[in-house]
């Protein structure tokens, strides 16, 4: 079906009161057998699915509005609307619908019937027969028709038939009349009732009262009614701050006439909904559900007039980027622009992309970018909003754009840092912009939202340009704060700003396997970051302690190994000590950072704990995580003396160790233990995200996969020695082990040294003084 008289998007009223889009299709009315009435069909332009098939009901009620919407209710709090592209198309099926209810097409309104008891339906009869009568509208008899509109309103059939006759009667203008008069000889109490009159008139909730009460020459009079309420000492002021305060700027010139029109009808209706009408919690859920409808269809109306103007967004976008325009101008421009994509918002989703993608084409990011940097707060402000927007709703939009800068733009200039500066320059005592701003860069960087992305090499190449071009930027302050061995700068704002840097760092560790922990690694990130553990503000001290928790809870032996070699845990236990025991969050964490390890039972960071810290913790007795991190090394401990007693003599070990070796570079028909398999997805998971530089990181994977092997398989006495060829396998007679460390962390403590051995392998012989001296020694 191609007539587009009959093209329609359908809508249904959700939960929160906001409507949904359902899609676009064409509609027709038939019979249906199945239904055993006739229907109305709306089928999807795309597919042709069906979208709806609602029988028209003899007692439904169905509401035309501003000539091009049809609105009805199906059930309880189910509202549909089909908004139709063209007026002969809404009028054809509205005759449609009024013929099967046997109605007269000229009314607005069908009928409106609820279930109700036995004796409301008794009265609903008797009022049938006998119309609503209206009052003579005089300032005597304005208590008289405030009473009987306020009874009208708990009968739905009588509100209808109030609404007709305020309709026929032309009995709203009537009463702006004596709003005048009353104003006029200031007689208030009139006023009074004319609030209580157009209150109750709103809660009629009638499409074709709203299009009276909102036309231009009448809006500014119904809200000069609603400002006097009875209950206020004084009269509020709308109609002023809506003429003289609320100033209507015109970034570019509207030449369309009806643009202008209902851009002004929106935003007082809107300010009379928001501000002038008392707050909606006093009234019965659904009472406003058409006024909020008015303003939907409106906004929609206006996104869609301003994007079929070929020239507007054009010439806006030349005058946004134009160096020569100044900034009071840019301001109003980019104000604009944030209104146009809050109203964007009700648009459906394939519409909303279709908005987003012009922009886009416009140059909106390349704009951004001069705009997020002016002094100005409304200006910043205001384009932060916008860049919010762009990407809640298509962040690969931006990533893409951001990709497209490394080869021709300078750092200091791209849109990722830029957005970084700000966030960091943010002068706001609360930090609104800069908590925005983290917000943007937190859907950016989560790579759940890459997963859908059509590109698929996204993931990688995004993330590897923030990490080469911009997180140098975003660690700059923290690195120049924490140069000693306390915090430089302790003022509140720029603890503040620390915070929502290590919130961020924090997110990156979670979700970032390679390319943070190469930072933090090269960088030597989290020692400097455990400064801060020093700072007198206990939330900065929190945001630390919680960033090394999310390093811990990755049980990755690499950080591990970087922790216990930095003896990183000094400043933890550091601030546990000066707390000195006290209950409070601070404690709590400490203590459940701990417990983590006691529970996970990571051996490297437990003995590191009980052998460096074991005798200052060990009084600490309000809780037992200590005392069982103690037993827990204690347990490790017989087990690795247990493991050396059983493993025999040493030229067993020495004969075991080659085939091992062997083993693992032929990779033999076999299935791999955990630690292996473990290592090899690791090895894979790094190949795909970024391969190594230096033949010497392969080395460090290599021989560290040869260590863990060799201790699960053998026994823990047994280290490799890396000379200038391949690997040699010594041997030593069996020592306990009360410290796991890596390939490259290496002590000078004696009483770590082997006892003299003689090697099976080496095909020489020496001192055992000479091989100690020779060969570095394997955890």
């Amino acid at each position: 079906m191609t007539d587009t008289r009959r093209r329609v998007k359908l809508y249904a009223l959700n939960a929160d009161r906001q409507w949904d889009d359902r899609g676009t299709g064409h509609v027709s009315s038939c019979y249906v057998d199945r239904l055993k009435g006739t229907s109305l069909l709306v089928r999807a332009e795309s597919d042709g699915t069906l979208l709806l098939e609602s029988k028209i009901q003899p007692d439904t009620a169905y509401q035309k509005q501003q000539d091009t919407l049809i609105v009805w209710s199906e059930g309880d709090n189910f509202d549909l609307a089909l908004s139709f592209q063209e007026k002969a198309g809404c009028d054809e099926i509205w005759e449609k619908i009024c013929q099967v209810q046997g109605k007269d097409p000229s009314v607005e309104i069908t009928q409106d019937i609820v279930e109700e008891s036995e004796d409301e339906r008794y009265d609903e009869m008797s009022d049938s027969v006998q119309p609503v009568e209206l009052p003579a509208c005089e300032m005597g008899r304005l208590e008289d028709i405030s009473e009987l509109v306020n009874s009208c309103l708990v009968s739905p059939t009588r509100k209808d038939k109030l609404a007709a006759a305020l309709e026929t009667q032309h009995y709203i203008k009537k009463l702006l009349n004596l709003f005048h008069m009353c104003e006029d000889i200031e007689n208030i109490e009139g006023l009074h009732h004319l609030y209580e009159i157009f209150k109750s008139i709103f809660l009629l909730n009638k499409n074709t009262l709203f299009e009276t009460m909102f036309a231009d020459d009448t809006i500014f009079d119904v809200v000069g009614c609603l400002e006097y309420d009875p209950s206020l000492p004084q009269p509020k002021k709308h109609r002023e701050y809506l003429r003289e305060l609320a100033k209507f700027r015109e970034a570019i010139p509207i030449k369309n006439k009806d643009l202008l029109a209902k851009i002004h009808q929106t935003y007082r209706v809107q300010y009379i909904q928001d501000i002038v009408l008392p707050t909606p919690t006093v009234f019965e859920d659904n009472l406003l559900s058409t006024l909020s409808s008015f303003i939907f269809f409106n906004k929609v109306e206006i996104v869609k007039l301003i994007e079929e103007d070929e020239r507007f967004l054009t010439d806006l976008f030349k005058l946004l980027m134009d160096s020569k325009t100044p900034d009071v101008k840019r301001r109003e421009l980019v104000l604009f622009l944030k209104e146009f994509c809050n109203f964007s918002q009700n648009l459906q989703p394939q519409d909303k992309d279709a908005f987003y993608k012009t922009l886009v084409s416009l140059g909106i990011l390349p704009a951004l970018e001069i705009t997020l940097s002016i002094d100005d707060q409304k200006t910043k402000t205001a384009s932060i909003d916008i860049l919010t927007y762009i990407v809640e709703f298509s962040p690969s939009v931006v990533r893409d754009y951001t990709l497209q800068q490394a080869n021709n733009t300078e750092e200091e200039q791209m849109l990722l840092n830029i957005v970084i500066e700000q966030m960091l320059r943010d002068r706001d005592p609360e930090l609104g912009g800069a908590v925005q701003l983290m917000g943007v860069l937190r859907i950016l960087l989560d790579p759940e939202s890459m997963l859908a992305s059509v590109n698929k090499s996204e993931k990688a190449d995004f993330l590897n340009f923030f990490y080469k071009h911009s997180i140098q930027t975003l660690i700059a302050p923290l690195l120049d704060n924490t140069t000693g061995e306390t915090p430089l700068k302790e003022d509140y704002h720029t603890v503040q700003l620390l915070g929502l840097v290590l919130e961020l760092l924090s997110f990156c560790v979670e979700h970032h396997t390679y390319h943070i922990k190469t930072c933090i690694l090269n960088k030597d990130l989290l020692r400097r970051i455990l400064v801060l553990m020093r700072s007198t503000h206990t939330f900065l001290v929190l945001g630390a302690l919680r960033f090394m928790r999310k390093i811990i809870a990755l049980k990755d032996e690499y950080y591990n190994r970087y922790i216990i070699k930095g003896n990183l845990f000094a400043p933890v236990i550091d601030a546990f000590l000066r707390n000195n025991g006290r209950y409070n969050l601070l404690d709590s964490a400490i203590l459940e950072l701990f417990e983590f390890i006691k529970l996970e039972d990571i051996k490297s960071l437990c003995s590191h704990v009980v052998e460096n810290y074991g005798k200052i913790l060990e009084d600490v007795e309000y809780v037992q995580t200590f005392k069982a991190l103690r037993t827990r090394y204690d347990q490790h401990q017989d087990k690795l003396k247990e493991r050396d007693r059983v493993s025999g003599s040493v030229g067993v070990s020495e004969a075991v160790v080659p085939s091992l070796l062997r083993s693992r570079y032929r990779r033999e028909a076999r299935q791999p233990d955990d630690e292996e398999e473990m290592w090899f997805n690791d090895e894979d998971e790094l190949e795909d995200e970024a391969p190594l530089d230096t033949a010497q990181t392969h080395a460090h994977h290599a021989l560290d996969a040869i260590g863990k092997i060799v201790e699960k398989k053998v026994s823990p006495s047994v280290t490799t020695e890396v000379a200038n060829g391949p690997s040699r396998v010594l041997s030593a007679s069996p020592k306990p082990q009360t410290d796991v460390q890596g390939l490259v962390d290496y002590d000078g403590d004696s009483d770590e040294e082997e006892e003299s051995g003689t090697s099976g392998t080496s095909g020489t012989s020496g001192t055992n003084e000479e091989r100690e001296a020779k060969r570095p020694r394997l955890a």
